[in-house]
């Protein structure tokens, strides 16, 4: 993202000359308070909304007329968006049945998602048969099933419970080892940023901005042990202060 500015019909200017580069393979995690624009610039990445001014570039893309590569965003939002009326196979086949591509055909590489989120044997009930962390991985599987490069996250774990919300961030962990998919998590809790990230933004606003770029260091594995270690401690500490400047920048 080039110098992106977002300016909404009422006045309201979202994002100001936003730039940022992301690399192939990280965790890049947006963070900052409410307001601040991360789930705007979000929407543009993944063409839900267009930018006011500013430039998105796509390397190594195929792009479609709308200026995005074509096939290759998931996009997971804060709510699952499952359709009540499908099963869990038909929810994740959804992508593929617009693309064209027959049931049959789609038969194992839906299977193969679920599986991935722990759903396979779930395949044939229907999301109000499913709890809220349920319905998140079905989301999950949706996103994947096209194979994206990237796999865009929306604040998806905020009205969970902290024990679902844990397992979560390690179910995702697991899926970005696995497939090797760029991620973009878009959060206002420290705590999940730094777990889960090789890399965050802390952004600031209004408009919204690059305030801080931080790197990571993470342990190979992260767990419970890690949740409680120092490493963990300084990197909280390091991002929250971050964080306080940005909003003491804002207040100003």
């Amino acid at each position: 993202m080039h110098d992106v500015g977002k300016v909404f019909s009422n006045g309201t200017v979202a994002l100001g000359a936003l730039s940022l580069d992301v690399r192939e393979g990280e965790f890049l995690s947006l963070l900052g308070p409410s307001g601040c624009g991360k789930s705007t610039a979000l929407r543009i990445m993944a063409g839900l909304a267009a930018p006011s001014s500013g430039t998105i570039a796509w390397p190594s893309s195929t792009i479609n007329r709308r200026g995005l590569p074509e096939g290759d965003i998931g996009f997971v939002f804060q709510d699952p968006t499952l359709m009540p009326w499908q099963t869990v196979f038909g929810n994740v086949y959804l992508p593929l049945r617009l693309r064209g591509t027959g049931k049959a055909q789609a038969r194992d590489i839906v299977m193969a998602n679920l599986a991935r989120v722990g759903l396979a044997d779930f395949a044939h009930a229907y999301p109000r048969e499913l709890s809220g962390g349920m319905k998140m991985r079905v989301s999950i599987a949706r996103a994947l099933v096209t194979q994206p490069k990237v796999l865009l996250l929306d604040e998806p774990f905020a009205a969970l419970d902290e024990i679902t919300r844990h397992k979560l961030n390690d179910d995702v962990l697991a899926l970005w080892s696995q497939t090797g998919v760029t991620v973009i998590f878009v959060t206002h809790s420290v705590f999940e940023s730094v777990y889960l990230s090789s890399r965050i933004v802390v952004m600031r606003g209004r408009p919204g901005q690059v305030f801080s770029d931080l790197a990571i260091a993470q342990p190979a594995v992260r767990g419970a042990a890690y949740r409680v270690s120092e490493l963990y401690r300084a990197n909280c500490q390091a991002v929250s202060d971050a964080l306080q400047g940005a909003m003491q920048m804002a207040e100003t």
